[in-house]
């Protein structure tokens, strides 16, 4: 793995990631020169990791990982069958080991299912489908329960409220909203915003706070703006020794040149624009970065996705998951003969975000005795959006059932 156990970074130092991180355009919305800046910052660090990891780079990748799973299966010598319940990139390392080794698959259960097809080939715009249905369940949620949602106050109109913060969104852009004498945590801009809004619309439990915080933002309360720095913290790691750039490189690994999509780079972003306004313009930065990276991993997994597992795999799929909408599951399943998928109604991304008691009995039959849920079933939450009651809450009901 690329955590402590073979740490891969493209910098010799932090001074000299932090510099690429200054000038690397996340959003490609956020400036009339942010496309450009963002293809060379990437082509960039393409060159860096030539420089610094090029004897680490060609040797990480899902495919590794996948044989690595199944070396541990056989060390623990239980039986020699994978057990695995993966979520989100864990649901492509689920379909890349279970086309890998179908003859030595257990109980596996992928939820919040990447489409592999498009994730190995570079082409993620299927990711968006619901993304921004599942922002306008924010509004509806919050109008429907104004006592847990400070942006009621403004309006009880979910439209008249997704208008305000769209143009809230665009107003930073070009006037950002200061909240303290901090360059980085105190400037509310264009690309903060949109970093608590990714971080916030995958995990329902925290949209009372987000509202409050935006509420800030609209009526200039800098202590209720200043809120929307929990969506945008850094996140501690794990894996202290391990640079940031491990991710897109085992991505960009993932994707070997032959499979790179060539549509032209102007015609995804369009692509990626229409599909989703919310988050459109940051998964439209990374198509150039797979033909720019010079390293391809040399146990990259090169098959398809069409094999008879020696039990059947069961995928989860959420119609309002704003990251792995629902027909992903249904695309992935298809082609793995006698899967079955389980349609999770909440919101948020991968099931646990907004719990059901009926995914989770579900789950919980299937890797228990095998039993698979019948075809169409549907499972609603627990509890609904903006509620009182905690994922916790949930959970002790499960445990009680």
């Amino acid at each position: 793995g690329v955590g402590d156990t073979i740490p891969f970074s493209c910098f010799k130092n932090d001074s000299l990631r932090a510099n690429y991180k200054i000038k690397d355009s996340v959003y490609l919305n956020s400036s009339d020169t942010a496309i450009g800046a963002s293809r060379a910052v990437r082509a960039a660090l393409a060159k860096s990791c030539e420089d610094n990891a090029k004897d680490m780079a060609e040797l990480i990748g899902t495919g590794y990982v996948a044989r690595d799973m199944m070396q541990i299966v056989d060390a623990l010598q239980e039986g020699g069958l994978l057990n695995y319940w993966g979520f989100s990139y864990g649901s492509a390392l689920g379909t890349t080991v279970a086309a890998m080794f179908p003859e030595r698959m257990g109980k596996v259960v992928l939820d919040g299912v990447l489409n592999p097809l498009d994730y190995f080939s570079g082409r993620d715009i299927s990711q968006l489908t619901a993304t921004d249905l599942s922002f306008d369940g924010f509004f509806t949620g919050c109008v429907a329960n104004p006592e847990m949602c400070a942006l009621a106050q403004l309006t009880m109109d979910a439209g008249d409220l997704s208008e305000k913060v769209y143009g809230l969104i665009y107003h930073l852009k070009y006037n950002p909203f200061v909240t303290g004498p901090d360059a980085v945590s105190d400037i509310i801009d264009y690309t903060f915003l949109k970093n608590a809004i990714q971080s916030a619309i995958i995990n329902p439990s925290t949209w009372p706070l987000f509202a409050t915080g935006l509420h800030g933002l609209l009526t200039e309360n800098i202590t209720e703006a200043r809120l929307l720095s929990f969506f945008t913290a850094p996140q501690p790691t794990i894996f202290p020794n391990n640079g940031k750039e491990a991710i897109p490189a085992i991505r960009f690994s993932d994707v070997p040149r032959e499979r790179v999509n060539t549509t032209s780079f102007d015609v995804v972003l369009e692509e990626l624009y229409s599909t989703s306004k919310l988050l459109g313009d940051y998964l439209s930065s990374l198509p150039p970065s797979y033909r720019d990276w010079p390293f391809k991993a040399k146990g990259a997994y090169l098959g398809d996705f069409r094999v008879k597992t020696r039990n059947p795999l069961l995928f989860v799929g959420g119609a309002l998951d704003p990251l792995t909408p629902l027909p992903n599951a249904y695309n992935a399943s298809a082609g793995f003969e006698g899967s079955m998928v389980l349609e999770h109604g909440g919101y948020g991304h991968t099931s646990p975000t907004q719990p059901s008691l009926c995914t989770a009995r579900a789950i919980r039959a299937y890797f228990v005795n095998g039993t698979l849920p019948a075809t169409g079933t549907k499972c609603e939450p627990v509890f609904g959006l903006f509620s009182k009651n905690t994922t916790e809450d949930a959970l002790a009901l499960l445990e009680n059932s």
